[in-house]
């Protein structure tokens, strides 16, 4: 898994497989998340990210 942010665009995207993207839905303004031919999940990401999320640069990864 790889959380990216990129400031130019201000977008985090969320990788959650290497798989090809097959298909991507916007569900939620803002929120698409990608998906590969088998329906599962390859990525999320979040458009205007500074604007939706506390510190997009400051990103943490907790596993519990």
């Amino acid at each position: 898994m790889q959380i990216k942010y990129n400031k130019e665009n201000d977008i985090v995207y969320i990788q959650l497989s290497e798989a090809p993207i097959a298909e991507s839905d916007e569900d939620k303004k803002g929120v698409i998340i990608d998906y590969a031919d088998d329906g599962s999940i390859v990525g999320i990401e979040i458009l205007n990210a500074s604007k939706n999320l506390n510190d997009p640069s400051d990103i943490k990864y907790v596993a519990a």
